[in-house]
């Protein structure tokens, strides 16, 4: 194992011995590497009269650049965003991220957490996660409706095993905690380390916990760790922010996790992607909350982090992280996104105003949602595909079939005006089904 790997895996076991155990063989293995980056950081330094190590093309003082390509980005220096970014990314951004975890998440104050690592969006930060702590046929606990990339991500990647509980009751009145619960706990009995996936707001259904609920559910996680079982517990707040009713808790559940017990490791996976609008930009990050006020572990997880981008996308983009850099410190940066969130908020209150008719109750039943940008229905007596495949054809409208049963709408791209003609063209599909 390379010097590097040891140094670190030493301090993390000299800290907290569970840590270790919980890491997979590649994050055991990972290192963020010296060689030509801490040579060019020297140099960066030192190298007053000549630096030739610098892997960037140069013209004078400035970076190399195409008039093709600087003349669009106009009040930004190309020096700014054409070089590389570092791999843990820009530190700016990741101090000013840090800091409103903060602001974000007051329950956070005086729990101390590690130095966000930027990733190229969520998925990437999903990814880091699953070559991080997952080993073939490590468990992951998940919820039967869920975002499909992650059996790509923890299966097909990494040879992880998904097992699942009920996301919610028969009825679908609430978020089935007890299922939940009955899962982890059986898994627990039987591995000694499972991972599991908190996705809230919820996607595909919208769905985020009540007060109550968040601390429910940390309230397992942190005894079963207690009992004696490694627990890594990720915080996928991919829409975090877009939470539209009062009584929903409007933190992370990372909050309660992090330095929660020594058997367990809280991973926040979050980001501007959905929080900031800018999909495209593919900027996230990933921290790490853990047992004690011990620097030197969290720094450790940096590094190992920190590694697992340079040996894989190398670093994120450098533009992206500039611009959002300059966004969050905008005057008007929390009004422009109380615009958006209110914008989204009414959608979704329009919805729920519409699926109120009781025309649709023997069509199909609707899954609880409160937040974030999607919901689901529940189809009575037609298959979800088929219905998805005839909305199309027939009606000109698209939606995502989930299994059987189940349709995810969209009310994030959906204008409100859209919302009550959107559901009565499904009724209508249903209805043409049912006919034959």
């Amino acid at each position: 194992m390379n010097p590097i790997a040891q140094e670190l895996n030493e301090i993390i076991n000299g800290s907290n011995p569970h840590i270790f155990e919980m890491l997979s063989d590649m994050g055991k293995a990972l290192y963020f590497p010296k060689g030509i980056l801490s040579q060019s950081a020297e140099a960066k330094l030192k190298a007053d009269k000549i630096n030739a190590t610098i892997g960037i093309a140069k013209e004078g003082n400035s970076v190399l650049s195409l008039s093709s390509i600087t003349k669009y980005i106009k009040d930004i220096e190309p020096d700014n965003y054409l070089p590389y970014a570092p791999s843990f990314g820009v530190l700016e951004l990741r101090n000013k991220w840090k800091t409103d975890l903060y602001k974000k998440n007051p329950s956070l104050k005086n729990k101390k957490i590690s130095l966000p690592v930027v990733t190229s969006g969520i998925t990437h930060g999903v990814s880091i996660l699953s070559d991080m702590w997952v080993d073939k046929n490590d468990v992951i606990v998940l919820p039967d409706m869920m975002w499909g990339n992650y059996n790509m991500t923890f299966c097909v990647r990494n040879s992880g095993r998904i097992v699942h509980y009920k996301a919610y009751d028969d009825l679908l009145t609430r978020f089935n905690i007890d299922s939940f619960e009955e899962v982890i706990r059986e898994q627990a009995r039987e591995n000694d380390k499972i991972v599991t996936v908190l996705n809230f707001p919820h996607n595909p259904s919208g769905y985020s916990l009540s007060v109550s609920e968040a601390q429910r559910v940390a309230g397992i996680l942190i005894d079963i760790a207690r009992q004696g079982t490694n627990v890594v517990a990720a915080c996928d707040d991919a829409y975090f922010g877009l939470f539209f009713e009062e009584q929903t808790s409007k933190e992370s559940i990372f909050t309660q996790l992090a330095g929660a017990d020594k058997r367990l490791v809280a991973v926040k996976l979050d980001g501007a992607t959905k929080e900031d609008y800018v999909w495209g930009f593919r900027t996230g990050f990933i921290t790490y909350g853990v047992f004690g006020n011990n620097d030197n572990v969290l720094e450790a997880l940096e590094k190992k982090t920190g590694g697992c981008i340079r040996g894989n996308i190398s670093n994120c983009s450098h533009l992206s992280q500039t611009i959002l850099l300059k966004s969050m410190a905008d005057e008007n940066y929390e009004a422009y996104k109380k615009e958006k969130f209110e914008l989204l908020r009414n959608r979704a209150l329009k919805m729920k105003e519409v699926l109120k008719d009781p025309k649709f109750k023997d069509a199909f039943d609707v899954y609880p949602f409160n937040s974030g940008y999607f919901m689901c229905i529940r189809l009575k007596d037609v298959d979800a595909e088929r219905l998805r495949i005839h909305l199309l054809e027939n009606y000109g409208t698209g939606l995502i079939s989930i299994g059987k049963k189940n349709i995810r709408v969209a009310f994030s791209c959906l204008e409100e005006n859209d919302v009550e003609t959107l559901f009565d063209i499904i009724l209508s599909g249903i209805n043409d089904l049912r006919k034959g």
